[in-house]
Protein backbone atom coordinates (compact mmCIF):
# COMPACT_ATOMS: atom_id res chain seq x y z
CA UNK A 1 0.00 0.00 0.00
CA UNK A 2 1.25 3.59 -0.98
CA UNK A 3 1.80 5.83 2.01
CA UNK A 4 -0.08 9.17 1.69
CA UNK A 5 1.43 12.31 0.24
CA UNK A 6 3.27 14.29 2.71
CA UNK A 7 1.83 17.54 3.63
CA UNK A 8 4.89 19.72 2.50
CA UNK A 9 4.72 17.65 -1.11
CA UNK A 10 0.97 17.92 -1.46
CA UNK A 11 1.16 21.92 -0.77
CA UNK A 12 3.69 22.20 -3.18
CA UNK A 13 0.86 20.41 -5.88
CA UNK A 14 -1.74 22.86 -4.99
CA UNK A 15 0.44 25.96 -5.37
CA UNK A 16 1.11 24.58 -9.20
CA UNK A 17 -2.33 23.87 -9.92
CA UNK A 18 -3.60 27.31 -8.59
CA UNK A 19 -0.96 28.75 -10.51
CA UNK A 20 -2.18 27.05 -13.81
CA UNK A 21 -5.62 28.44 -12.65
CA UNK A 22 -4.72 32.03 -12.31
CA UNK A 23 -3.37 32.07 -15.60
CA UNK A 24 -6.03 31.17 -17.37
CA UNK A 25 -7.13 33.23 -20.16
CA UNK A 26 -10.01 35.84 -19.58
CA UNK A 27 -13.63 35.75 -21.67
CA UNK A 28 -13.85 38.30 -24.15
CA UNK A 29 -15.44 41.61 -22.84
CA UNK A 30 -19.16 42.18 -24.30
CA UNK A 31 -20.03 45.25 -25.48
CA UNK A 32 -20.18 48.32 -23.32
CA UNK A 33 -23.76 49.07 -23.95
CA UNK A 34 -25.02 49.49 -19.51
CA UNK A 35 -25.19 52.69 -19.71
CA UNK A 36 -28.89 51.85 -21.64
CA UNK A 37 -30.88 50.99 -18.82
CA UNK A 38 -34.70 50.69 -18.83
CA UNK A 39 -37.69 52.15 -16.99
CA UNK A 40 -40.56 49.35 -17.33
CA UNK A 41 -44.41 50.72 -17.42
CA UNK A 42 -47.10 48.96 -15.68
CA UNK A 43 -48.57 48.19 -19.09
CA UNK A 44 -45.69 46.20 -19.88
CA UNK A 45 -43.73 48.60 -22.45
CA UNK A 46 -40.25 49.91 -21.52
CA UNK A 47 -38.74 52.90 -21.88
CA UNK A 48 -34.43 53.16 -22.50
CA UNK A 49 -32.73 55.57 -19.91
CA UNK A 50 -29.39 57.01 -20.45
CA UNK A 51 -28.25 56.40 -16.91
CA UNK A 52 -29.44 55.67 -13.95
CA UNK A 53 -33.40 57.05 -13.44
CA UNK A 54 -34.12 59.55 -10.53
CA UNK A 55 -36.67 58.65 -8.38
CA UNK A 56 -37.46 62.01 -6.47
CA UNK A 57 -40.76 61.84 -4.68
CA UNK A 58 -43.92 61.31 -6.82
CA UNK A 59 -42.15 61.42 -9.83
CA UNK A 60 -39.11 59.48 -11.74
CA UNK A 61 -37.05 61.82 -14.21
CA UNK A 62 -34.20 60.36 -16.45
CA UNK A 63 -32.86 61.13 -20.03
CA UNK A 64 -34.30 59.31 -22.89
CA UNK A 65 -32.58 58.94 -26.34
CA UNK A 66 -35.13 59.31 -29.24
CA UNK A 67 -33.09 57.95 -32.14
CA UNK A 68 -31.38 54.71 -32.72
CA UNK A 69 -27.66 56.09 -33.37
CA UNK A 70 -24.72 56.62 -31.41
CA UNK A 71 -25.06 59.74 -30.15
CA UNK A 72 -28.77 60.05 -30.24
CA UNK A 73 -30.40 63.01 -28.85
CA UNK A 74 -31.97 62.94 -25.25
CA UNK A 75 -35.37 64.54 -24.34
CA UNK A 76 -35.84 64.73 -20.34
CA UNK A 77 -38.95 62.63 -18.92
CA UNK A 78 -40.88 63.22 -16.00
CA UNK A 79 -43.48 60.55 -15.27
CA UNK A 80 -45.68 60.10 -12.43
CA UNK A 81 -43.74 57.16 -10.02
CA UNK A 82 -46.78 55.21 -9.73
CA UNK A 83 -46.88 54.46 -13.67
CA UNK A 84 -43.39 52.47 -13.15
CA UNK A 85 -42.88 48.97 -12.42
CA UNK A 86 -40.22 49.48 -10.00
CA UNK A 87 -39.56 45.72 -9.27
CA UNK A 88 -38.25 44.90 -12.81
CA UNK A 89 -37.14 48.42 -13.56
CA UNK A 90 -34.81 47.80 -10.58
CA UNK A 91 -33.98 43.97 -11.57
CA UNK A 92 -32.70 45.20 -15.07
CA UNK A 93 -30.63 47.69 -13.61
CA UNK A 94 -29.35 44.90 -11.41
CA UNK A 95 -28.75 43.07 -14.57
CA UNK A 96 -26.90 46.17 -16.49
CA UNK A 97 -24.97 47.17 -13.83
CA UNK A 98 -23.24 43.36 -13.40
CA UNK A 99 -23.18 43.27 -17.31
CA UNK A 100 -21.52 46.70 -17.47
CA UNK A 101 -18.80 45.43 -14.99
CA UNK A 102 -18.58 42.22 -16.26
CA UNK A 103 -17.40 44.31 -19.62
CA UNK A 104 -15.42 46.30 -18.07
CA UNK A 105 -13.96 46.27 -14.17
CA UNK A 106 -14.17 42.83 -13.97
CA UNK A 107 -10.69 41.67 -15.58
CA UNK A 108 -9.04 44.18 -13.79
CA UNK A 109 -10.30 43.19 -10.21
CA UNK A 110 -9.50 39.66 -11.52
CA UNK A 111 -5.75 40.59 -11.52
CA UNK A 112 -5.34 42.16 -8.71
CA UNK A 113 -7.02 38.99 -6.76
CA UNK A 114 -5.06 36.78 -9.14
CA UNK A 115 -1.76 39.34 -7.61
CA UNK A 116 -3.07 38.86 -4.35
CA UNK A 117 -3.50 35.24 -4.65
CA UNK A 118 0.14 34.77 -6.23
CA UNK A 119 1.82 36.39 -3.39
CA UNK A 120 -0.09 34.40 -0.66
CA UNK A 121 1.19 30.80 -2.44
CA UNK A 122 4.81 32.42 -2.50
CA UNK A 123 5.10 33.49 0.80
CA UNK A 124 3.93 29.62 1.49
CA UNK A 125 6.85 28.33 -0.37
CA UNK A 126 8.86 30.14 1.30
CA UNK A 127 7.87 29.47 4.66
CA UNK A 128 9.03 26.89 7.20
CA UNK A 129 6.47 27.10 10.45
CA UNK A 130 3.35 24.95 9.86
CA UNK A 131 0.97 27.27 11.80
CA UNK A 132 2.31 30.57 10.01
CA UNK A 133 1.54 28.47 6.51
CA UNK A 134 -1.47 27.12 7.63
CA UNK A 135 -2.61 31.02 8.89
CA UNK A 136 -1.65 32.19 5.23
CA UNK A 137 -3.47 29.94 3.67
CA UNK A 138 -6.57 30.25 5.73
CA UNK A 139 -6.78 34.09 5.18
CA UNK A 140 -6.09 33.44 1.61
CA UNK A 141 -9.02 31.18 1.33
CA UNK A 142 -11.04 33.75 3.25
CA UNK A 143 -10.68 36.17 1.26
CA UNK A 144 -11.22 34.10 -2.37
CA UNK A 145 -14.62 32.82 -0.69
CA UNK A 146 -15.87 35.97 -0.43
CA UNK A 147 -14.81 37.72 -3.62
CA UNK A 148 -17.37 36.36 -6.27
CA UNK A 149 -20.20 37.44 -4.32
CA UNK A 150 -19.05 41.41 -4.38
CA UNK A 151 -17.97 41.32 -8.04
CA UNK A 152 -21.17 39.66 -9.95
CA UNK A 153 -19.70 35.67 -9.68
CA UNK A 154 -17.37 36.80 -12.07
CA UNK A 155 -14.68 33.53 -12.75
CA UNK A 156 -16.79 31.57 -10.57
CA UNK A 157 -15.60 28.37 -12.14
CA UNK A 158 -12.14 29.58 -11.31
CA UNK A 159 -13.02 30.38 -8.40
CA UNK A 160 -14.49 27.31 -6.81
CA UNK A 161 -11.09 25.25 -7.90
CA UNK A 162 -9.18 27.57 -6.25
CA UNK A 163 -10.95 26.93 -2.93
CA UNK A 164 -11.38 23.35 -3.07
CA UNK A 165 -7.41 22.76 -4.28
CA UNK A 166 -7.35 25.33 -0.76
CA UNK A 167 -9.75 23.53 1.47
CA UNK A 168 -7.17 20.23 0.50
CA UNK A 169 -4.16 22.50 1.81
CA UNK A 170 -5.72 23.72 4.86
CA UNK A 171 -7.21 20.36 5.58
CA UNK A 172 -3.53 18.98 5.17
CA UNK A 173 -1.76 21.86 6.92
CA UNK A 174 -4.60 21.12 10.09
CA UNK A 175 -3.36 17.73 10.08
CA UNK A 176 0.06 18.50 9.97
CA UNK A 177 0.08 20.83 12.99
CA UNK A 178 -1.86 17.78 15.24
CA UNK A 179 -5.12 19.75 15.09
CA UNK A 180 -8.00 17.51 15.05
CA UNK A 181 -11.06 19.90 14.70
CA UNK A 182 -12.24 20.95 11.07
CA UNK A 183 -14.25 24.10 10.36
CA UNK A 184 -17.01 22.71 7.70
CA UNK A 185 -17.65 26.38 6.86
CA UNK A 186 -14.80 26.38 4.76
CA UNK A 187 -16.22 24.42 2.05
CA UNK A 188 -19.26 26.70 1.62
CA UNK A 189 -20.47 26.89 -1.55
CA UNK A 190 -20.60 30.03 -3.74
CA UNK A 191 -24.16 30.22 -5.77
CA UNK A 192 -23.80 31.10 -9.20
CA UNK A 193 -24.75 34.74 -10.73
CA UNK A 194 -28.94 34.81 -11.10
CA UNK A 195 -29.41 37.23 -14.35
CA UNK A 196 -32.60 39.18 -12.52
CA UNK A 197 -33.64 40.30 -15.85
CA UNK A 198 -32.26 39.84 -19.21
CA UNK A 199 -30.67 42.61 -20.87
CA UNK A 200 -32.28 43.94 -24.30
CA UNK A 201 -30.91 45.65 -27.33
CA UNK A 202 -30.41 48.87 -28.39
CA UNK A 203 -33.75 49.69 -29.77
CA UNK A 204 -33.87 49.87 -33.49
CA UNK A 205 -35.48 53.23 -34.98
CA UNK A 206 -38.75 51.69 -34.82
CA UNK A 207 -38.64 50.81 -31.58
CA UNK A 208 -37.04 54.28 -30.47
CA UNK A 209 -39.87 56.01 -32.02
CA UNK A 210 -42.63 53.59 -30.54
CA UNK A 211 -40.66 54.08 -27.26
CA UNK A 212 -41.26 57.89 -27.76
CA UNK A 213 -44.72 57.39 -28.51
CA UNK A 214 -44.71 54.99 -25.66
CA UNK A 215 -43.60 58.36 -23.51
CA UNK A 216 -45.98 60.71 -24.77
CA UNK A 217 -48.75 58.36 -23.17
CA UNK A 218 -47.00 57.93 -20.02
CA UNK A 219 -46.56 61.81 -19.47
CA UNK A 220 -49.50 63.74 -17.73
CA UNK A 221 -48.05 67.35 -19.00
CA UNK A 222 -49.59 68.17 -22.14
CA UNK A 223 -47.08 70.57 -22.90
CA UNK A 224 -44.25 67.16 -22.70
CA UNK A 225 -46.90 65.78 -24.47
CA UNK A 226 -47.14 67.74 -27.27
CA UNK A 227 -43.15 67.74 -27.61
CA UNK A 228 -42.59 63.84 -27.63
CA UNK A 229 -45.28 63.57 -30.77
CA UNK A 230 -43.27 66.45 -32.41
CA UNK A 231 -39.98 64.18 -31.60
CA UNK A 232 -42.29 61.21 -33.05
CA UNK A 233 -42.57 63.00 -36.15
CA UNK A 234 -38.97 64.42 -36.58
CA UNK A 235 -37.97 60.61 -36.13
CA UNK A 236 -40.53 59.47 -38.66
CA UNK A 237 -39.00 61.70 -41.06
CA UNK A 238 -35.64 60.64 -40.22
CA UNK A 239 -35.70 57.67 -40.36
CA UNK A 240 -38.13 57.08 -42.81
CA UNK A 241 -35.49 54.98 -45.29
CA UNK A 242 -34.85 52.45 -42.37
CA UNK A 243 -38.88 52.09 -41.61
CA UNK A 244 -41.60 50.42 -43.45
CA UNK A 245 -44.03 52.84 -45.35
CA UNK A 246 -46.81 51.47 -44.39
CA UNK A 247 -45.81 51.73 -40.69
CA UNK A 248 -44.49 55.47 -40.93
CA UNK A 249 -47.75 56.37 -42.75
CA UNK A 250 -50.25 55.28 -40.37
CA UNK A 251 -47.73 56.00 -37.57
CA UNK A 252 -47.79 59.85 -39.10
CA UNK A 253 -51.58 60.11 -39.13
CA UNK A 254 -51.88 58.48 -35.32
CA UNK A 255 -49.82 61.53 -34.53
CA UNK A 256 -51.72 63.95 -36.19
CA UNK A 257 -54.90 62.94 -34.80
CA UNK A 258 -53.23 62.89 -31.21
CA UNK A 259 -51.83 66.43 -31.54
CA UNK A 260 -55.31 67.61 -32.92
CA UNK A 261 -56.85 66.31 -30.36
CA UNK A 262 -54.48 67.87 -27.28
CA UNK A 263 -54.96 70.96 -29.33
CA UNK A 264 -58.81 70.96 -28.71
CA UNK A 265 -58.52 69.71 -25.47
CA UNK A 266 -56.23 72.73 -24.49
CA UNK A 267 -58.51 74.97 -25.89
CA UNK A 268 -61.80 73.39 -24.06
CA UNK A 269 -59.53 73.95 -20.72
CA UNK A 270 -58.48 77.54 -21.36
CA UNK A 271 -61.99 78.26 -21.85
CA UNK A 272 -63.11 76.46 -18.38
CA UNK A 273 -60.46 77.76 -16.59
CA UNK A 274 -61.47 81.67 -18.25
CA UNK A 275 -65.18 81.13 -17.44
CA UNK A 276 -64.45 80.01 -14.04
CA UNK A 277 -61.97 82.47 -13.28
CA UNK A 278 -64.20 85.03 -14.40
CA UNK A 279 -67.43 83.94 -12.10
CA UNK A 280 -64.32 83.21 -9.44
CA UNK A 281 -63.59 86.74 -9.29
CA UNK A 282 -67.26 88.32 -9.20
CA UNK A 283 -68.37 85.42 -6.33
CA UNK A 284 -64.96 86.68 -4.30
CA UNK A 285 -66.16 90.43 -4.35
CA UNK A 286 -69.74 89.90 -2.88
CA UNK A 287 -68.21 87.05 -0.71
CA UNK A 288 -70.22 84.36 -1.88
CA UNK A 289 -68.73 81.40 -0.32
CA UNK A 290 -71.48 78.98 -1.59
CA UNK A 291 -71.13 79.94 -4.95
CA UNK A 292 -67.13 79.54 -4.82
CA UNK A 293 -67.80 76.11 -2.98
CA UNK A 294 -70.29 75.00 -5.72
CA UNK A 295 -67.63 76.22 -8.60
CA UNK A 296 -64.62 74.38 -7.30
CA UNK A 297 -67.67 70.70 -7.47
CA UNK A 298 -68.50 72.08 -11.29
CA UNK A 299 -64.78 72.26 -12.21
CA UNK A 300 -64.60 68.84 -11.74
CA UNK A 301 -67.32 67.66 -13.04
CA UNK A 302 -66.35 69.72 -15.97
CA UNK A 303 -63.35 68.04 -15.77
CA UNK A 304 -64.20 64.36 -15.97
CA UNK A 305 -66.54 65.54 -18.56
CA UNK A 306 -63.22 65.95 -20.62
CA UNK A 307 -62.02 62.66 -19.92
CA UNK A 308 -59.20 64.48 -16.74
CA UNK A 309 -56.82 64.98 -19.63
CA UNK A 310 -55.21 67.93 -18.26
CA UNK A 311 -54.23 67.11 -14.42
CA UNK A 312 -51.96 70.08 -14.61
CA UNK A 313 -54.18 72.39 -15.31
CA UNK A 314 -57.34 71.56 -13.07
CA UNK A 315 -54.62 71.64 -10.43
CA UNK A 316 -53.70 75.09 -10.57
CA UNK A 317 -57.10 76.22 -11.65
CA UNK A 318 -58.39 74.64 -8.50
CA UNK A 319 -55.68 76.29 -6.50
CA UNK A 320 -56.67 79.21 -7.77
CA UNK A 321 -60.40 79.20 -6.98
CA UNK A 322 -59.67 77.96 -3.70
CA UNK A 323 -57.62 81.50 -3.22
CA UNK A 324 -60.54 83.31 -3.92
CA UNK A 325 -62.62 81.14 -1.47
CA UNK A 326 -60.40 81.74 1.09
CA UNK A 327 -60.00 85.52 0.17
CA UNK A 328 -64.14 85.42 0.28
CA UNK A 329 -64.56 84.21 3.43
CA UNK A 330 -62.53 86.75 5.12
CA UNK A 331 -64.23 89.38 3.33
CA UNK A 332 -67.46 87.71 5.04
CA UNK A 333 -65.88 87.77 8.20
CA UNK A 334 -64.83 91.65 7.85
CA UNK A 335 -68.27 92.04 6.66
CA UNK A 336 -69.81 89.65 9.42
CA UNK A 337 -67.23 92.00 12.42
CA UNK A 338 -68.31 95.40 10.59
CA UNK A 339 -71.88 95.04 11.17
CA UNK A 340 -71.35 94.21 14.61
CA UNK A 341 -69.17 97.12 15.08
CA UNK A 342 -72.00 99.30 13.68
CA UNK A 343 -73.48 101.23 16.65
CA UNK A 344 -69.75 102.16 17.39
CA UNK A 345 -68.86 103.06 13.75
CA UNK A 346 -71.73 105.40 13.52
CA UNK A 347 -71.41 107.03 17.18
CA UNK A 348 -68.06 107.86 15.82
CA UNK A 349 -69.14 109.08 12.66
CA UNK A 350 -71.70 111.40 14.57
CA UNK A 351 -69.09 112.48 17.06
CA UNK A 352 -66.42 113.70 14.47
CA UNK A 353 -69.00 115.82 12.57
CA UNK A 354 -68.07 118.76 13.86
CA UNK A 355 -63.98 118.13 13.88
CA UNK A 356 -64.43 117.04 10.25
CA UNK A 357 -66.43 120.32 9.27
CA UNK A 358 -64.45 122.80 11.26
CA UNK A 359 -60.86 121.37 9.15
CA UNK A 360 -62.90 122.00 6.27
CA UNK A 361 -63.08 125.69 6.85
CA UNK A 362 -59.33 126.07 7.41
CA UNK A 363 -58.79 124.75 3.95
CA UNK A 364 -58.89 128.22 1.51
CA UNK A 365 -56.39 129.67 4.41
CA UNK A 366 -53.83 126.85 4.21
CA UNK A 367 -53.78 126.80 0.41
CA UNK A 368 -53.18 130.50 1.02
CA UNK A 369 -50.41 129.66 3.01
CA UNK A 370 -49.07 126.80 0.52
CA UNK A 371 -48.92 128.60 -1.92
CA UNK A 372 -47.36 132.08 -0.41
CA UNK A 373 -50.32 133.86 -1.63
CA UNK A 374 -50.44 136.13 1.01
CA UNK A 375 -52.48 135.56 4.51
CA UNK A 376 -53.79 138.75 6.60
CA UNK A 377 -53.41 138.43 10.88
CA UNK A 378 -56.94 137.31 10.89
CA UNK A 379 -56.71 134.71 8.36
CA UNK A 380 -53.86 133.08 10.93
CA UNK A 381 -56.01 133.75 13.93
CA UNK A 382 -58.55 131.94 12.56
CA UNK A 383 -56.80 128.99 11.69
CA UNK A 384 -55.37 129.14 15.15
CA UNK A 385 -58.32 129.61 17.20
CA UNK A 386 -60.43 126.93 15.13
CA UNK A 387 -56.88 124.32 15.00
CA UNK A 388 -57.31 124.59 19.23
CA UNK A 389 -60.90 123.94 18.94
CA UNK A 390 -60.43 121.14 16.82
CA UNK A 391 -57.69 119.54 19.08
CA UNK A 392 -59.94 119.79 22.29
CA UNK A 393 -63.08 118.37 20.55
CA UNK A 394 -60.95 115.25 19.04
CA UNK A 395 -58.96 114.73 22.43
CA UNK A 396 -62.78 114.15 24.18
CA UNK A 397 -63.41 111.56 21.60
CA UNK A 398 -62.07 107.56 22.22
CA UNK A 399 -62.08 105.95 18.71
CA UNK A 400 -62.84 102.47 17.66
CA UNK A 401 -59.46 100.43 17.75
CA UNK A 402 -60.12 100.21 13.47
CA UNK A 403 -59.97 104.15 13.57
CA UNK A 404 -57.40 105.04 15.76
CA UNK A 405 -54.94 105.51 12.80
CA UNK A 406 -56.99 107.76 10.86
CA UNK A 407 -57.97 109.73 14.24
CA UNK A 408 -54.03 109.98 14.53
CA UNK A 409 -53.59 111.29 10.91
CA UNK A 410 -56.39 114.31 11.39
CA UNK A 411 -54.41 115.05 14.67
CA UNK A 412 -51.48 115.85 12.99
CA UNK A 413 -53.04 117.03 10.11
CA UNK A 414 -54.35 120.18 12.54
CA UNK A 415 -51.08 120.39 14.86
CA UNK A 416 -49.37 121.06 11.19
CA UNK A 417 -52.26 123.41 10.55
CA UNK A 418 -51.22 125.52 13.70
CA UNK A 419 -47.49 125.26 13.29
CA UNK A 420 -48.18 126.51 9.33
CA UNK A 421 -50.04 130.21 11.07
CA UNK A 422 -47.36 130.09 13.51
CA UNK A 423 -44.38 129.94 11.18
CA UNK A 424 -46.12 132.39 8.41
CA UNK A 425 -46.68 135.63 11.43
CA UNK A 426 -43.23 134.55 12.28
CA UNK A 427 -42.00 134.94 8.79
CA UNK A 428 -44.11 137.79 7.62
CA UNK A 429 -43.18 139.89 10.56
CA UNK A 430 -39.64 138.81 9.57
CA UNK A 431 -40.06 139.38 6.23
CA UNK A 432 -38.15 135.98 5.87
CA UNK A 433 -38.88 134.08 2.20
CA UNK A 434 -37.03 130.89 3.72
CA UNK A 435 -39.55 130.50 6.54
CA UNK A 436 -42.29 131.62 4.32
CA UNK A 437 -41.27 128.16 2.25
CA UNK A 438 -41.35 126.63 5.66
CA UNK A 439 -44.86 127.73 6.83
CA UNK A 440 -45.75 126.67 3.34
CA UNK A 441 -44.68 122.99 3.24
CA UNK A 442 -46.09 122.53 6.92
CA UNK A 443 -49.58 123.65 5.14
CA UNK A 444 -49.34 121.24 3.00
CA UNK A 445 -48.46 118.79 4.82
CA UNK A 446 -51.90 119.79 6.98
CA UNK A 447 -53.39 119.34 4.28
CA UNK A 448 -51.97 116.20 2.55
CA UNK A 449 -52.92 114.20 5.73
CA UNK A 450 -56.78 115.98 6.45
CA UNK A 451 -57.25 114.77 3.14
CA UNK A 452 -55.86 111.15 3.98
CA UNK A 453 -57.82 111.01 7.44
CA UNK A 454 -60.98 111.57 6.02
CA UNK A 455 -60.51 109.23 3.06
CA UNK A 456 -59.39 106.40 5.47
CA UNK A 457 -62.74 107.32 7.92
CA UNK A 458 -64.56 107.13 5.22
CA UNK A 459 -63.40 103.93 3.87
CA UNK A 460 -63.80 102.62 7.33
CA UNK A 461 -67.30 103.76 7.57
CA UNK A 462 -68.11 101.51 4.72
CA UNK A 463 -68.31 97.83 3.86
CA UNK A 464 -64.99 95.92 3.53
CA UNK A 465 -64.14 95.71 -0.07
CA UNK A 466 -61.59 92.74 -1.80
CA UNK A 467 -58.64 94.06 -2.55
Amino acid sequence: MKSAPRPRRRLGWVVLVLAALLALPAPAAGADDATLLRVFLKDGSSLVSFGEPAHVGDRVIFSMPTAASPNPPLHLINLPADRVDWDRTDRYSTSARASHYLAGRAELDYAELSNGMAEALNEVTLTTDPARRLQIVEQARRTLAAWPESHYNFRLAEVRQMLAMLDEAIADLRASTGERRFDLSLSASVEPLTIAEPLLPPPSPKEAIEAVLSAARAVDSSVERTSLLTTALVGLDRDKAALPADWVATTRATITEAMNVDVRLDQSYEALSTSTMAAADRRAKVADVRGLVRLLEQIHVRDDALGGKRPETVTALVAAVEEKLDAARRLQLARDRWAMQQPKFRKYDVSMSVPMDLFAQLKPSLENIKALAGSSPGNLTFIERISARILKLSAAIVPPDEFVAAHALLVSAVQLATQAAQVRREATLAGNMARAWDASSAAAGALMLGARAQTDIQALLRPPQLR
